[in-house]
């Protein structure tokens, strides 16, 4: 029966992201959704590497991902599935609005790949609200509740 659930599944790549999602280049925070579940749930994935410019100040001689992008790549991969599921011919844009119980528990460094869970727990209208993990090697590194607007880009 897993089988069939992962067979419905979705994907997409990061031409697609860039269709979906206004950021670039240094701010676009996920490289790829492996699995999405129309705007119910998704797994975003980035690769950490030492080429990204926040590396130079945290902390050069430690390099720590900064937990705030964490949380952006979180946002990035919700907003990513809301838009995708508006459908085409929607444009629209998602704002990050509230976090709640933001936590860090271990450190993610270059070299890691940040598997980014995010799951819907509420949807009223245009806002959302989602329960997300972040995974390195199947170890939680990051959560966070985040609720987002969606609005039209028109």
């Amino acid at each position: 029966m897993a089988e069939e659930a992962s067979s419905t599944l979705e994907a997409v790549d990061i031409l697609g992201l860039m269709k979906l999602l206004p950021h670039r280049y240094p701010f676009l925070m996920i490289d790829r959704i492996v699995e999405i579940d129309g705007d119910n749930s998704a797994v975003g994935v980035k690769n950490v590497t030492m080429n990204e410019p926040h590396f130079l100040g945290h902390f050069p001689e430690q390099p720590v991902m900064p937990g705030v992008l964490i949380v952006e790549a979180m946002a990035q991969t919700a907003g990513a599935i809301c838009i995708r599921a508006a459908g085409v011919g929607k444009p629209s844009l998602v704002y990050f609005l509230t976090i709640d119980g933001a936590k860090f528990r271990k450190p993610v460094v270059p070299g890691d790949q940040l598997r980014i869970h995010v799951k819907k727990l509420k949807k009223r209208g245009n806002l959302l609200k989602f329960a997300c993990e972040a995974m390195v090697d199947g170890s939680k590194v990051a959560e966070a509740e985040i609720q987002a607007m969606m609005v039209d880009n028109g």
